[in-house]
């Protein structure tokens, strides 16, 4: 019973034992801002078919996407032999990532839609494809472990938020096939499934993050649960409201019934994460109230 309690009340692992997770993630920013530098002395358009702006927000993107990757697989439950695995397996993919989308636009060439492109360039582009089937597959285990009990035993709101999380990002991934069999990112006359591969990967953040604050609040576990949920489905109903307006082809910009439907929607799952914050933090209670028992 002492144990549960200090066990419940742990500050959760994030990032132990994933440097070099957190190093890949990091050498994106480092991409990033050299993009960065290079579109606001040259722009962003190299031709025929580059664009140092995409580098930019790819490689900003993917870096995210790893750090917080990096943070969440200690909660995961793996064992140390299946996190190496993992680690040794998608740290190789994301560098070819990077080298691909960078090396590639800065010569004047797409990466994913070669256009009379040479052999090596249309060689690069199909080993891309590959690695970012291979990176959908590996994130796929590491998915399923935050629904086994092993991993809700350890932080059961945590897990709760991340398996919310999960599912957007198979949203995400999804998103992004559909850009590849849809060869661009274009629906119709106005629609963008950018909007939607890159919205679902922010959930990632989102709501793990109500989830590490109402771990630290002093409230009920039914109350601190009911929360996660509330941002988590209204953070996928944001997320379909936004693909089906995408489906549609049209703006997800533009003032019609989704696109409002899909900001109320984002609205709603940031609302518990303005109330907890206006919560006292109660973490150090909690953690005096374990050594007592103990």
């Amino acid at each position: 019973m002492k144990q549960s309690v200090m066990k419940s009340h742990s500050a959760p692992p994030f990032f132990q034992g994933e440097k070099w997770l957190v190093y890949t993630g990091l050498l994106g920013f480092l991409l990033a801002a050299i993009c960065a530098i290079w579109v606001m002395l040259h722009g962003g358009p190299v031709a025929p078919n580059g664009d140092v702006s995409k580098v930019f927000s790819f490689n900003a993107a993917l870096g995210i996407f790893l750090l917080t990757t990096a943070a969440i697989i200690p909660l995961s439950a793996l064992g140390t032999r299946s996190r190496a695995i993992f680690r040794w397996s998608y740290i190789p993919l994301a560098l070819y990532s990077y080298g691909a989308e960078t090396v590639q636009n800065f010569r004047g060439v797409d990466p994913r839609f070669v256009k009379n492109g040479t052999p090596f360039d249309v060689a690069v582009g199909s080993i891309f494809t590959f690695v970012a089937l291979l990176l959908v597959l590996f994130y796929v285990f590491i998915a399923i472990q935050f629904f086994r009990r092993k991993a809700y035993s350890l932080h059961p709101e945590l897990a709760i938020s991340i398996r919310y999380a999960m599912i957007a990002i198979m949203l995400s991934f999804a998103a992004g096939l559909w850009i590849s069999f849809n060869y661009g990112r274009v629906v119709g006359e106005e629609g963008n499934i950018i909007w939607l591969h890159g919205i679902g990967f922010h959930a990632l953040q989102a709501v793990p993050f109500v989830a590490w604050l109402a771990e630290r609040k002093k409230h009920v576990s039914t109350a601190r649960t009911g929360f996660i949920h509330l941002t988590g489905i209204a953070y996928l109903l944001g997320l379909a409201a936004i693909g089906w307006q995408t489906y549609l082809g049209r703006a997800v910009l533009e003032m019609s019934v989704f696109p409002i439907i899909a900001a109320c929607c984002f609205l709603v799952s940031f609302i518990p994460i303005v109330f907890f914050l206006l919560q006292k933090n109660d973490a150090k209670k909690l953690h005096y109230t374990s050594d007592i028992q103990n």
